[in-house]
């Protein structure tokens, strides 16, 4: 995880091109194409630079994420897309933003901070206590989840480090973040209300 400053956002029928510079991200071995997640979401590099790319973010993306708000000198994660011989060392993130949650507060707990967000509800079942939640591309474990099956509140613990090196330190309540829910709690999800389909295994195939 890096952080990048967005030097042009300019909107143009409906979507918008952004202009960032990488920071601290060296971009000398990416390609037009590449894979890159701008404060969570998932975009693909143009015409990228050592330490710069473009961006095309569709509407879609604007309707769903924080994109749509940003201007030029602000700060954004920025993050390369895993490969197969990469470490994992949290959960599976996609860069697919399921939308977007909102800081209610944050306060000292011992030298770490402890963030509590609130969720619209049809986010709010994905979440879980001890389970992971992906907050402007950063990947974070639930400590507690309020208010079940409302509008739900959640709280993450972010160390000194996180806190350093991410964009979450900067946050202030009321601030509005791109929210990622567990890849496996989606696909559970639609497992779960196929269940009683026909599944692919099943069928038989013809061939001619």
């Amino acid at each position: 995880m890096s952080r990048g400053s967005v030097l042009e956002a300019s909107v143009s029928a409906g979507d918008m091109r952004l202009h960032i510079d990488s920071g601290e991200l060296d971009l000398s071995a990416s390609s037009a194409g590449d894979s890159i997640a701008v404060a969570g979401a998932c975009l693909t590099m143009l015409q990228p630079q050592s330490r710069s790319f473009f961006a095309d973010v569709s509407a879609e993306t604007l309707a769903l994420t924080t994109l749509g708000k940003l201007q030029p000198g602000n700060t954004v994660n920025l993050e390369l897309a895993l490969t197969l011989q990469d470490r994992l060392g949290g959960h599976l993130v996609s860069g697919h933003v399921d939308g977007m949650g909102t800081l209610l507060g944050r306060h000292e707990d011992g030298r770490a901070q402890r963030f509590e967000f609130e969720v619209p509800q049809e986010l709010a079942r994905y979440i879980a206590f001890k389970g992971s939640v992906t907050i402007d591309g950063v990947s974070l474990t639930v400590n507690a989840v309020l208010n079940e099956g409302q509008a739900a509140n959640f709280s993450v613990c972010l160390i000194p480090h996180t806190l350093e090196v991410t964009t979450l330190g900067s946050l202030q309540p009321g601030q509005r973040v791109n929210i990622e829910v567990d890849l496996v709690a989606r696909y559970l999800e639609r497992l779960l209300i196929a269940g009683t389909e026909p599944s692919i295994a099943g069928q038989n195939w013809s061939q001619s």
